[in-house]
């Protein structure tokens, strides 16, 4: 029951730093230039997210393409997101390359 408590509460709590936000947003003018450089926040997140994920699976930091099986496939997505600048390729490509390299990574023993 502590946990569902705990859940809830959290979850209005952001809910509620969220609405905060979107309500002074409302209320006040945001410069064009601040609403230029906002745009940017997701993706710098994302990546940030992404590369960590990429270089330290698991917790621990590997460089070697033989031991970590997401270096290839996130290689392949950067230049596939580099060429078409368009998501769904290059998530496609990320993702299928990642499978097919971890089943034969797994095939192999």
């Amino acid at each position: 029951m502590n946990l569902w408590l705990i859940l809830i509460g959290m979850g209005l709590a952001t809910f509620a730093a969220r609405l905060t936000f979107i309500l002074l947003i409302g209320r006040i003018g945001v410069p064009a230039k601040l609403r230029g450089v906002l745009r940017f926040v997701p993706p710098a997140v994302l990546g940030a997210i992404i590369l960590l994920e990429v270089l330290r699976p698991g917790g621990g930091l590997s460089l070697s393409p033989l031991e970590n099986t997401r270096l290839v496939p996130a290689a392949l997505a950067v230049v596939v997101a580099w060429r078409t600048k368009r998501t769904l390729p290059t998530i496609a490509v990320g993702m299928i390359s990642l499978w097919v390299l971890q089943a034969a990574m797994a095939a192999r023993g």
